[in-house]
């Protein structure tokens, strides 16, 4: 086959149908195995690699080395040095690449998860990858080199979790910073590439079933909502649209107490038992996934080849969580609430990857589309006491988060002899609706002189219950466009510049309603059910003065109060310009200098956007105008054959995410609270430093130690406060933090075919990594803070300093231990993970920081091939989670007495899955 037919192993248009693990097992093996060498041959991908050696003379690959595909700005990763072509080690940067044997080794179902085995990297709960303890937002996701917008409106990046890893065929970390990323690099990028076009035909189906012990065949809570909500598809009940006088108000540009709206048809609108009634389910059903892949070649003209890859898959996971909800008075951690929550998710998520790539003699073009689709329906009912007032309380929460991501992108990769042109565009868009979340709250008093204490009401009175209904929509859009020149000026000097656009837009709605009835609401109405209590009967009722009269009843009547008149919407939009240069500089064969400067030129705006007739003049916006240089290097000296040294420094920067600046109510169903913007947050700066020593045994055997230091200027920490026994966290600027600490790696292969007999082609692997790392928060006596909608204060009401930043463990501990056949596909592999404390949140006032507590989890994975039917190749997978039964503790400790957040059991998991390929 011609080298251009190898090469189109890079050209590829991709759309996939695909589902993430559950959060509590983060594999269920469902979304089937990553690809395989003989569908996605390493082989044919190393065209990047050989491209660029072609600027260092006299690289000689190490035999059987094989080299993923991997795509990023600036087109290849230059490899330097004499003798390897293996990318960990030849780059000219700090980086770490999982391919599709790493990737597989790990059982992971979704890329999060294998990320979170990877040195200073550790996976949040909600998908979001941190990098030596810096939170997401100092964390950059591309995929093939592209940005993509997120889903969540809590975050910026995109959660790595709905990306299955059957449809990834690398994952690179960089974790020092170079000019042809994006500026906003504070921790470290994650570049995914997706597979590349097969030289074979091939189709592979595959099947998972698993559960957890908190969960599986034991009872549950849901609602009905609709017939195809197993999907993750509403069939129409919950579109607003569909209801005529709500989806009039909305349009009206009215104010819900405007007389000319008719209040009593919007609640008869609203009043739709199916999206709240909570029912209880006796047994819960097994998670279940399904997948297909498929792909095909062929050749096109002379010297040119065209490929298709399609792959989908739908996933189907339950989860229980019986969680512990405490808040405290007093700094001494005195009791103010106690509830225990039980909350019931169900997550559906489908996705679907198409893809094309053409290659024409030395040029390449891929061009991917992805399509995700990613539901959670959950239904939860809490119970607690408010010490304050004795009360205690009976909540009923229904929710209905849909989110939706489209990626269409392309990129072209022409050379011309020494001079090479790289291109990249692509759109974006995200979506997610979050219609009908429902919260119904009754109350009992407890109070003797009171003829219903010992009875649980709603009066629809915030004194006694409620009901509250929201609507969020958030949509955001996403250009990229980009261009990157590099030039071989001769065997020791390349160069390259280039220019990137980029354009993100974001509009996002919450509007929440309360419900409430006047003085003469009967309490004896208030021991209804919520499908009852605001039934059709009940709604004419109250809108009947005669009927009540007759009844001797009343008077009173219904009102709805829109809690979120004063700033409902918002549009966010920000603008990048950039433009960098770099060279890789060789003096020496065994020294290799990497260095280069970016320009960016941002604008970021938050605006509140009027929805009424009237406006109400809200003063919530924020316009941040900046431009940077960020300069950033890297030394790479080959001491010895075996052993390199590096060092390196930078600056980046941290913008604020559109969600921490926009001063509206979000609730997020991981960490079971609820999120404010704050419209002042401006700009994180951060100067990096790194040395390391590398070296390298042999036979795919490293071992490595390094040592970083980040300085941060205004880094962005979460703080936490209690109102109506809700949590409610919000964001803030501190003055400043450092950050430091070190790590080591180790891979280790070791064949045992000594032994002889059935261990001829087995070996032994073992791969570990360290992580240890400190950081404070730095405040004086004199450093202000400035949060929304309050006047500015000392820094030390919300920071102590010394503190560590959020997010920050100080010890990561992954280790890897397999039996694995060189001949045959058979695999025995236990993954250790540990991580220690870490802050999650700024606790409120003289309370103590909430922390979380990761602990050890043990996992153990098997994957085993057959063929069947005669030359089928059948892989059967068993995975055993969290063996060691760690679970979930989010709390406040003051040394003496502890409080639970957000504590719950998180249960043992098993996973069976299968794939079959022809």
């Amino acid at each position: 086959m011609s080298t251009g037919k190898q090469l189109a192993g890079l050209l590829l248009l991709s759309t996939a149908l695909t589902f993430p693990a559950a959060a509590i097992a983060q594999s269920t093996g469902a979304e089937g195995p990553p690809p395989t060498e003989e569908e996605v041959p390493d082989q044919e991908l190393t065209d990047d690699v050989e491209t660029a050696n072609e600027t260092v003379p006299g690289d000689v690959a190490e035999e059987g080395q094989a080299e993923p595909d991997i795509s990023i700005p600036g087109g290849t990763i230059v490899v330097t040095g004499r003798r390897t072509r293996d990318v960990t080690r030849a780059s000219p940067q700090v980086v770490t690449v999982l391919d599709t044997a790493s990737i597989a080794r790990t059982g992971e179902g979704d890329i999060a998860g294998a990320l979170g085995r990877v040195t200073g990297l550790s996976q949040q709960g909600n998908g979001l990858v941190y990098v030596r303890g810096l939170g997401d937002r100092y964390s950059l996701a591309l995929l093939n080199g592209l940005p993509l917008p997120s889903p969540q409106p809590l975050s910026r990046v995109v959660p790595l979790d709905i990306f299955p890893t059957s449809v990834v065929a690398s994952s690179l970390v960089q974790k020092t910073y170079s000019a042809n990323f994006p500026g906003e690099f504070g921790g470290g990028v994650i570049n995914l590439t997706t597979r590349a076009i097969p030289t074979e035909s091939f189709l592979t189906v595959s099947g998972s079933l698993s559960g957890d012990s908190e969960t599986t065949f034991g009872p549950g809570y849901t609602y009905f909502g609709g017939d195809w909500d197993w999907t993750g598809f509403d069939q129409g009940r919950r579109d607003v649209g569909n209801y005529s006088a709500l989806q009039g108000f909305f349009d009206s540009g009215a104010r819900i107490n405007d007389d000319s709206v008719d209040t009593r048809a919007i609640l008869q609108d609203l009043n739709d038992p199916n999206l709240y009634l909570v029912q209880k389910i006796g047994d819960l059903p097994a998670n279940f996934s399904a997948g297909v892949t498929a792909g095909t070649s062929f050749d096109v003209g002379s010297d040119g080849l065209l490929g298709i890859i399609a792959t989908g898959s739908i996933s189907n996971k339950w989860r229980n969580r019986f969680i512990t909800k405490q808040t405290a008075v007093n700094a001494d951690l005195d009791l103010d609430t106690d509830f225990n929550e039980f909350v019931t998710d169900n997550r559906v998520l489908v996705n679907s990857l198409l893809g094309f790539g053409l290659e024409i003699g030395e040029h390449k073009f891929r061009l991917t589309n992805l399509y995700i689709h990613d539901t959670l329906k959950r239904a939860s009912l809490e119970e607690g006491t408010d010490f304050q007032d004795g009360d205690d309380s009976l909540i009923q929460d229904t929710s209905w988060f849909e989110r939706q991501l489209f990626n269409s992108q392309f990129v072209g990769e022409l050379e011309f002899g020494d001079l090479s042109v790289d291109l990249r565009g692509g759109y974006a868009q995200t979506k997610r609706e979050a219609p009908f979340e429902w919260t119904f709250e009754y109350v009992r008093t407890n109070n003797a002189n009171d003829p219903f204490g010992d009875v649980y009401l709603n009066t629809l009175d915030p004194q006694r219950g409620g009901a509250i209904v929201s609507f969020s929509d958030l949509k955001e859009d996403l250009w990229y466009g980009g261009i990157d020149v590099g030039y071989i000026v001769n065997d020791w000097l390349n160069a390259t510049v280039g220019y990137a656009y980029t354009d993100t837009d974001r509009f996002s709605t919450r509007r929440e309603f309360d419900i409430r009835a006047s003085s003469g609401f009967p309490d004896a109405f208030g021991a209804f059910r919520p499908d009852n209590l605001l039934g059709d009967a009940l709604i004419d009722f109250a809108f009947d003065p005669d009927a009540q009269a007759a009844g001797g009843i009343g008077p009173y009547n219904l009102t709805i109060f829109e809690t979120t008149q004063s700033d409902p919407a918002f549009a966010a939009a920000l603008e990048i310009h950039a433009a960098y240069g770099k060279v890789n500089i060789r003096p020496f064969d065994t020294l290799s200098i990497d260095v280069g400067v970016r320009y960016e030129d941002a604008v970021q705006s938050v605006e509140a956007v009027e929805v009424f007739a009237e406006p109400l003049g809200s003063t919530s916006g924020t316009l941040l105008e900046n431009d940077y240089w960020l300069p950033g290097g890297t030394l790479t000296w080959e001491l010895t054959d075996s052993l390199q040294f590096r060092a390196s420094a930078s600056k980046t920067i941290a913008r604020p995410q559109f969600r921490e600046l926009i001063f509206q109510t979000y609730f997020d169903p991981e960490t079971n609270r609820q999120f404010n913007g704050n419209p002042r947050l401006v700009d994180s700066e951060l100067t990096n430093y790194e040395a390391r020593l590398e070296y390298y045994i042999g036979g795919g055997s490293r071992a490595s130690v390094a040592g970083f230091y980040k300085e941060i200027e205004n880094p962005i920490e979460v703080f936490t406060s209690f109102s109506d026994n809700e949590i409610i966290s919000g964001f803030a600027n501190a003055p400043s933090a450092e950050l430091f600490g070190g790590e080591a790696e180790l891979q280790y292969n070791y064949d045992l075919m000594d032994l002889g007999g059935w261990f001829d082609s087995q070996q032994l692997v073992l791969i570990a990594n360290y992580t240890y790392t400190q950081s404070e928060i730095k405040v004086g006596p004199d450093d202000i803070a400035s949060v929304f909608p309050f006047a500015d204060q000392p820094a030390t009401n919300f920071f102590d300093d010394g503190v560590p930043l959020t997010g920050q463990s100080d010890h990561l501990v992954n280790l890897q231990l397999g039996l694995e056949d060189l001949d045959r596909l058979s695999q025995f592999t236990v993954l250790l993970k540990y991580a220690s404390e870490r802050v999650t949140s700024r606790g409120a006032g003289p309370l103590p920081d909430i922390i979380e507590e990761p602990g050890l989890t043990l996992d153990f994975v098997v994957r085993q091939g057959f063929e069947v039917f005669g030359d089928k190749e059948l892989e059967l997978k068993f995975e055993a989670r969290n063996l060691t039964g760690r679970d979930h503790e989010e709390f406040q400790s003051n040394g003496t007495n502890r409080i639970d957040i957000n504590s719950y059991d998180v249960g043992r998991s098993i996973s069976l899955g299968a794939s079959i390929k022809f």
